[in-house]
């Protein structure tokens, strides 16, 4: 594949006349992109899916990436992969679906292992409403469901036998996510410590409850998110979804397959074509378990 990067380049150069500044750029570009291809072990033009496009966006975008250079990492490889179809070299280019590559694009900012594990110190257990913040963000980390999920859950979402959240997400689709023993201790704590005191003798399945025993909005744990996402110091905007995405960019980061990621975020397609394949709740929990920072 290096050899087809060089005649790529030489051809922009000779016969596309490109400028020499944009055809560095380019050249940066590929040789980003065969280094991770590399690091998949992949050596074939023919193994590379949409799926293996779509993680190695989701790679650059996590790096920092600014969108101009985002937008111009993309172009390199379509236009790479054009080449290959005129040249015969492939039959079928895994980024017809162009649309996918966008939205992956557009999804927000992730925070580092670093940052994360910053905000999750923030709140402590000194006190119910501590403890239960801690449960949540937690949570929020561990499993990546969204915050319409998160405040949704009930005391039987939680399989504490195996360590599982069933999670009823988009469409009334339930899913299983694995929770991590990080997770698991601090809604186990909730549960134990701070969920009795919050509930203030009222009777409710709601998992989490905000200070006057009630089932927290949606803006009520934004405000949660943003306050300690301030106390820990980030000079950037943090939102729930933010976990949601750090979550899957940290696991793909890790090593996980992005397939599996997938069923894990609960998202019903990757590309045009059905991908997923049944996965076990074995498999996952292995996967989860070797390959979140928190498992």
């Amino acid at each position: 594949m290096q050899e087809l990067t060089a005649r790529y380049l030489n051809y922009l150069l000779i016969e596309r006349g490109m400028a020499q500044n944009t055809l560095e750029a380019y050249g940066r570009d590929l040789h980003r992109y065969m280094q991770f291809l590399q690091e998949k072990g992949l050596v074939q033009l023919n193994e590379v899916t949409p799926e293996v496009i779509i993680e190695y966006l989701v790679r650059i975008k996590g790096d920092g990436l600014s969108a101009n250079s985002m937008n111009r990492s993309l172009a390199a490889l379509r236009g790479f992969y054009k080449y290959l179809l005129q040249e015969k070299f492939l039959q079928e280019s895994p980024l017809l679906n162009i649309e996918l590559a966008k939205v992956w694009m557009r999804l927000p900012d992730t925070l580092s292992k670093e940052e994360m594990n910053l905000i999750l110190a923030q709140p402590g257990v000194e006190t119910a409403v501590t403890i239960r913040d801690s449960a949540m963000l937690e949570l929020l980390y561990a499993t990546g469901i969204r915050v319409s999920e998160l405040i949704g859950l009930t005391m039987n979402s939680i399989n504490w036998q195996v360590g599982f959240l069933v999670v009823m997400g988009k469409g009334s689709k339930e899913r299983i996510v694995p929770i991590g023993r990080t997770a698991y201790d601090c809604a186990k704590l909730y549960i134990e410590k701070a969920r009795p005191q919050l509930m203030q003798g009222k009777s409710t399945d709601v998992l989490f409850l905000n200070r006057f025993g009630n089932k927290f909005t949606r803006q009520g744990f934004w405000k949660t998110v943003v306050r300690y996402a301030r106390k820990a110091g980030l000079h950037k905007k943090v939102h729930p979804h933010t976990f949601r995405h750090s979550f899957a960019s940290h696991l793909l980061d890790g090593g996980a397959d992005l397939r599996t990621v997938q069923v894990m975020l609960g998202h019903a397609d990757i590309s045009t074509t059905q991908i997923y394949t049944h996965i076990t709740r074995d498999r996952l929990k292995e996967i989860h378990q070797k390959y979140h920072p928190r498992g």
